[in-house]
Parts: structure tokens; C-alpha cells; sequence
């Protein structure tokens, strides 16, 4: 199963960091050391308001089909499911220009705001 394809309302993306030591001296130097080439601890925020509870099930499902935050999958095509409505380039939202994959942080948090409508929000890291 995929990562549910809804636009969502909300987006926050915090890009990482490249993975760098910083050694200090007692004078003060300081010597930084590159260790690799892809950003790393990428978040995302999705959120989804208003939507049905049925297409709110989708991401309890997808959760579960993950085992929780155990598993990690990749979004379609790069601009599929959690990057539609973003109009920057794809490679963008990732840490790599064909992408990268994603696992939850915890799981999907639903709030019904009305009988057969809720609203969701998920959190997601990214992970090479």
C-alpha cells in the first residue's frame, strides 16, 4: 500500500543537516569534518483538514501496513502523496534528487472535527 495520494492542506519541512563533526580546541580553533554528501534528520509535518474519516483510515492503514515507525517507504514518483500542491522542484523536499525514503515519527493523530469528518496530522523523518 502506498502512502495515502490526498493533497495536503499543510506542509512543514525542516531540510536536516550534512552529517559534520566539529572539533574544538582550547584556543578556540575549530575544525569541521564533512562525513557525507546527503542531508540527514529531515522532518516533515503533513497535515490534512477536513477530510472524510474514510480517507483518514487511509493513513491509520498505512501506518499499520509500516508496523508502526519501523518501516521505511518512499513517496511515488517524487511528486506524488505528500509532496502535491508543493510547486518548487521535487528534489527539493528530500535529500537527493531521485529521493529518499521516509518513516513515521509516531503514528498518524486524528481529530474528528465533526461526524464523518476529521482532521490528521503526520510526522515524518526522512532517512537515506
Amino acid at each position: 500500500m502506498a502512502f495515502p495520494s490526498i493533497r495536503p492542506t499543510s506542509r512543514s519541512f525542516d531540510a536536516g543537516d550534512y552529517p559534520v563533526k566539529v572539533f574544538k580546541s582550547q584556543s578556540g580553533a575549530e575544525v569541521r569534518i564533512l562525513y557525507g554528501d546527503k542531508r540527514t534528520n529531515m522532518k516533515m509535518q503533513l497535515g490534512y483538514d477536513n477530510i472524510t474519516d474514510a480517507q483518514a483510515e487511509l493513513f491509520l492503514d498505512h501506518y499499520n501496513e509500516m508496523q508502526g515507525t519501523f518501516q521505511t517507504f518512499a513517496f511515488e514518483n517524487g511528486t506524488q502523496n505528500a509532496k502535491l500542491g508543493w510547486e518548487g522542484n521535487s528534489d527539493a523536499i528530500g535529500a537527493q534528487y531521485w529521493g529518499n525514503n521516509w518513516r513515521y515519527e509516531g503514528p498518524p493523530q486524528v481529530q474528528q472535527v465533526r461526524a464523518g469528518i476529521s482532521t490528521v496530522t503526520v510526522n515524518l523523518i526522512g532517512v537515506l
